[in-house]
């Protein structure tokens, strides 16, 4: 599990602006008129249209694609009643999943309202904004009426997530753990621990899929629920059982299934062996499970386990269901959230997981065994298929069962649309940095004596991304660490100046590589004291396995020590250095940024050939243009016609990749554009994601540009063409820029010498 440090989780939330969320206009609001039509008068005609036909409020405003989050606070992540207000951080995270996974608009609404009469009412007045309604936090048995009530009242989706989220994944993983252990799901006897609404619902939906309500017994913190029961929701007592069980031990005799929905360490190891052959368990409290999972493992060796961590294999977490499950409904403007949908989701998820896994989820979890059986029933959650399977068959249910209100006909242009609408740079990140997890490096930072530098090394240890080594003196590191209430623990710090006889050793090193190159044992020597060329030689000798470096130096002076030391990769002439730009319609690869000011057209071909490779390093496949400002011979000059050449070379040497130019740049980000005016293009279809710049000054204006104006995310520059990884920093990087570096350093060490 994740170390988080308080004090981080306060400074995430509190930079500015504070907390998670805003409103962006989606239209432009830069001129009189635009103003005019986005308000007084212009905005007149569409409220005529929808008093005239209530359905165009899908057609004209944001309706369609907004979900409420929605709480009272009275249930909030084990924090228990904590109140609206303290709810919001919440609130709004789980906004930012919708956004972040299904493309989902999102506003966090907490109500001050424990009376569930008041709450209903206040929710039911809020449909007129909103397309869907997701609950969240709401305590039971209230939480039972609640939603009922307003599913009954509301004719939008409407779903309580702590209920129906875990039990639509839950219910996948057990249908899939089931079918690889031989049993039929009516036969089952199932064990569950906990009686609050995750775990009814979880019930619900079991019986649902099959499972016999006489072979289920459920306890709760007073014991197992039986019909002497006097203080429990009637939605709770429908599972009292019949069986003469008092204790958990008497229940797991002979079961098959255990679910844990209650506290940690509940459920005794020794009782594991009291269950049938083959026995499931879900022990999904959080973080720590009602029976460890390695003691659980070596207790019973034929046992299948699932847990909500993320550290073992089945993790039952809700971002698998909720944001697509809503994505589907809203889609089709489905009037309620009901049974159908759901099934259909937990048919697709399970359904999912047996298929084969994408190489870009292999690399993203550092695993390439990844396949349906006993520590894979369920997808990851960072799998891109998700959307494109459990959308679709929640609104293929939705319309089936008689709830959608509109039908979508053309289901290949359906799956393009949810695609468009994530866009791959959503999780371009989230998939190094989970790879950089699954095996971390020992990576050395040049420059330690700085905040920057000390906190991004805080943070890639916490994470487990990986395992720092800080250069600079010991008691300057410690003295900015104390000052800043950074943790060092587990982070070496090197103080070169007291390693003499390291230092003599990378001199004597670099003095046999370079001294027919005109160094001297004694300039080997003087430039083992800089902590650029001691770096480096760590990487050189094993001592490191990657190196971060340019965060107070120009690039140029950071890069020589390195090209020095190490070198590139072989058969590689030239390094060169690529941007990942990330926006909405993203990721945009740049190239050469930082490193060849002003390459000849022979020299592009291998900036090309280097950066295609370092595109699909990040998951994607290059669509190159080589930038000018000519369109296909429009202009001559110099500049269009080196782009031009080191095209038609290209092409030559890489005959399969997509490649074409010398084209503007408007011209190339803009497909429709390219099929109105140049149909020709190989590009016409898709438009490039990759850009290759005539010289460093207009790729690195380009990308600057963007950063600062654009308001895009900038990652890199990414060194490519090294023998060993080494990535040097833009002057000044952010803590965030820096251990994105850092997680990309840590994956391409782990590509054990292939060069980037």
């Amino acid at each position: 599990m994740l170390k988080i440090n308080p004090q981080d989780a306060l400074d995430y939330h509190e930079q500015s602006p504070q907390g998670k969320i805003e409103v962006v206009p989606t239209k432009p609001v830069s001129t009189q008129l635009d103003l005019a039509l986005a308000y007084s008068p212009g905005v007149a005609e569409p409220c005529k249209a929808i008093a005239k036909n209530p359905d165009d409020v899908y057609k004209y405003t944001a309706k369609g694609n907004l979900v409420a989050v929605i709480s009272n606070g009275t249930a909030v992540l084990g924090l228990g009643n904590i109140g609206p207000a303290a709810s919001k951080p919440v609130m709004e995270g789980k906004g930012v999943l919708f956004k972040k996974f299904a493309g989902i608009d999102c506003f966090d609404i907490e109500i001050d309202a424990e009376d569930p009469d008041e709450f209903i009412r206040i929710v039911k007045a809020l449909e007129p904004t909103f397309g869907g309604i997701n609950l969240e936090d709401i305590k039971a048995p209230e939480c039972f009426r609640i939603e009922t009530e307003l599913r009954d009242k509301m004719n939008i989706p409407l779903m309580h997530d702590d209920q129906h989220g875990t039990a639509i994944i839950t219910s996948a993983a057990l249908l899939n753990a089931l079918e690889i252990v031989g049993k039929k799901i009516d036969e089952i006897q199932l064990v569950v621990s906990g009686a609050g609404a995750a775990a009814v619902s979880c019930l619900r939906l079991y019986l649902e899929l099959g499972v016999k309500l006489e072979n289920v017994v459920v306890f709760d913190k007073d014991g197992v629920i039986n019909a002497g029961r006097t203080n429990l929701a009637d939605m709770q007592m429908r599972f009292a059982t019949q069986r003469p069980v008092s204790t958990m031990a008497e229940a797991l005799e002979g079961a098959d299934v255990f679910l844990g929905l209650s506290a940690a360490n509940v459920l005794p190891a020794e009782l594991l062996l009291k269950m049938a052959d083959n026995p499931i368990v879900f022990a999904l409290a959080n973080p720590d499970p009602e029976v460890a999972y390695d003691l659980a493992m070596s207790t019973r060796p034929d046992l299948i386990m699932a847990t909500g961590r993320s550290d073992h294999p089945n993790q039952v977490n809700n971002v698998l269901g909720f944001p697509y499950i809503f994505r589907g409904a809203l889609d089709v403007r489905a009037t309620e959230i009901n049974e159908a949908m759901k099934l259909a989701a937990v048919r697709a998820l399970a359904e999912l997981s047996k298929e084969p896994v994408p190489d870009m989820v292999n690399k993203a979890y550092g695993d390439n065994t990844l396949a349906f059986g006993r520590n894979y029933l369920i997808p990851k959650p960072l799998d891109p298929r998700l959307i494109t399977t459990l959308s679709p068959a929640v609104a293929k249910a939705a319309m089936e069962s008689g709830v959608a209100r509109r039908d979508i006909t053309d289901w290949t242009a359906y799956e393009d649309e949810l695609r468009a609408r994530l866009g791959v740079n959503q999780k371009l990140m989230n998939r190094i940095t989970s790879a950089a997890r699954s095996g971390p490096r020992r990576v050395v930072f040049a420059e330690a004596d700085n905040y920057k530098i000390i906190k991004a090394a805080q943070i890639v240890r916490d994470e487990n991304i990986a395992l720092p080594i800080l250069l600079g003196p010991q008691d300057r590191i410690q003295a900015i660490a104390q000052e800043n209430n950074i943790d060092l623990e587990g982070c070496e710090i090197i103080d070169i100046l007291q390693e003499e006889a390291t230092r003599h050793q990378y001199a004597e090193l670099f003095y046999q590589k370079r001294s027919r190159r005109g160094i001297t044992l004694y300039e080997g020597r003087r430039l083992m004291r800089e902590r650029n060329y001691y770096a480096a030689m760590m990487v050189e000798t094993g001592a490191a396995d990657a190196c971060i470096t340019g965060f107070t130096k120009d690039y140029g002076k950071s890069i020589v020590p390195a090209l020095q030391v190490i070198g590139p990769a072989e058969g590689v002439s030239r390094v060169a250095s690529m941007y990942i730009i990330q926006n909405r319609r993203g990721p945009f690869f740049f190239a050469d940024t930082t490193v060849n000011i002003n390459p000849s057209a022979e020299e592009l071909v291998g900036i090309i050939g280097l950066t295609a490779r370092a595109v699909r390093f990040f998951d994607a496949e290059p669509r190159i243009a080589a930038i000018s400002y000519s369109n296909f011979g429009s202009n001559s000059g110099v500049l269009p016609d080196k782009m031009r050449n080191a095209v038609a070379l290209a092409k030559a040497k890489y005959p399969d990749l997509l490649i074409d130019g010398e084209m503007q740049a408007n011209v190339a980000l803009n497909p429709e554009l390219l099929r109105e005016q140049y149909g020709f293009s190989p590009l016409a279809e898709q438009g490039a994601n990759t850009l290759v710049f005539p010289n460093v000054e207009s790729g690195n204006i380009a990308y600057k540009v963007l950063q600062e104006i654009g308001g895009a995310e900038v990652i890199g520059p990414v060194l490519m063409g090294m023998r060993k990884p080494i990535h040097i920093l833009q002057l000044g990087a952010s803590v965030r820029e820096i251990v994105n570096m850092t997680a990309i350093a840590v994956v391409d060490a782990q590509r054990g010498g292939k060069a980037l």
